[in-house]
């Protein structure tokens, strides 16, 4: 998590544009969301019950769904 907030504090720094604070809260949410992701993808990899593999299949579907909707969000507050 600490590379992805480095990565997006790089990014504005390169811009040389500050993040509003919307953009901060979202930057910070995508951020969560992708730990989140990384967490059930590794417990994914270990199960091998069917039925937890099955909670954790939603879980990331879960996650992806947020993640797209975070985008969507991110890229409307960049246009003009």
């Amino acid at each position: 998590m600490e590379a992805q907030q480095a990565e997006v504090g790089e990014k504005s720094a390169k811009t040389g544009a500050r993040l509003t604070p919307e953009q901060a809260a979202n930057a910070r949410e995508k951020a969560g969301l992708l730990l989140s992701r990384q967490r059930v993808v590794q417990q994914l990899e270990a199960s091998r019950d069917p039925r937890h593999r099955q909670m954790l299949e939603q879980a990331l579907a879960e996650l992806d769904e947020k993640l797209r909707a975070v985008a969507a969000v991110q890229t409307l507050s960049t246009l003009p």
